[in-house]
């Protein structure tokens, strides 16, 4: 949040598989908004709600807004809450909830920008629960950012910075994207590539990182081609917190 006052519209995620491109500006305006509108849906202080949304530019947008209104967003495709925030669809039979938000019509699914139709969250919580895997675990607010501090003291990354993201698991990825953004660089969502498609990619976009599971980035160390990107290893974004 703190790069889009001097990053406006300039990309922030892009997403090679939907050709989908999230800007700063973007995404600033939509989680405020959506804070906003789980507020007006009743949402509560430390409430959870479930978000099932794959590794793509929707997924910060839904992490953050339910944070920044005060929730704990919960990535898991079961169980039971007030709120589910969901891409498409989701199975009934699986998780309970009152209120289903979805990125694209869906049956049985409200438009996720119903929630942004009407006022926006200015100054959301600096403190206090903001994300679960698992229900048991939370995570929050301080813990979260001083991770990425630390993370960010051994991978330092800069506003200039263009980042492959060729991690899938979407925790993972959302560390990814969280730490590349604080920074102000883009973000280039790569989903399953291939040490070819890592290069085609990285030419594209003119990467100067990527960011990959051990072995894909064991493969890519020492490519010629790649001499000039960084090639860093995944575990290196969320060990700390998997602990």
């Amino acid at each position: 949040m703190t790069s889009a006052p001097t990053k406006g519209d300039q990309p922030a995620v892009s997403d090679v598989r939907t050709g989908e491109v999230l800007s700063y500006a973007a995404f600033v305006r939509r989680v405020t908004r959506a804070a906003a509108g789980l507020r007006r849906h009743g949402l509560q202080q430390g409430e959870h709600v479930i978000v099932d949304v794959p590794l793509g530019v929707s997924l910060p947008v839904a992490v953050h807004s339910v944070a920044w209104a005060g929730g704990i967003a919960a990535l898991r495709s079961t169980g039971k809450a007030r709120m589910m925030i969901t891409l498409r669809d989701y199975d009934p039979a699986a998780v309970k909830a009152d209120r289903v938000f979805a990125f694209r019509p869906g049956p049985g699914v409200r438009p996720f920008g119903e929630l942004l139709v009407s006022g926006a969250v200015d100054f959301g919580p600096l403190a206090g629960p903001a994300l679960t895997l698992d229900g048991a675990r939370v995570f929050d607010h301080i813990e979260l950012a001083g991770d990425l501090r630390r993370v960010a003291t051994r991978l330092v990354i800069g506003k200039d910075d263009v980042v492959i993201s060729a991690v899938s698991e979407p925790f993972t990825g959302l560390r990814v994207l969280d730490l590349a953004m604080m920074a102000g660089a883009h973000v280039v969502l790569a989903h399953d590539p291939s040490v070819v498609g890592c290069r085609v990619l990285a030419e594209e976009h003119r990467a100067t990182m990527i960011i990959a599971p051990y072995d894909l980035a064991r493969r890519l160390l020492g490519d010629p081609i790649l001499a000039f990107v960084r090639v860093v290893d995944e575990r290196a974004v969320v060990s700390s917190l998997r602990r």
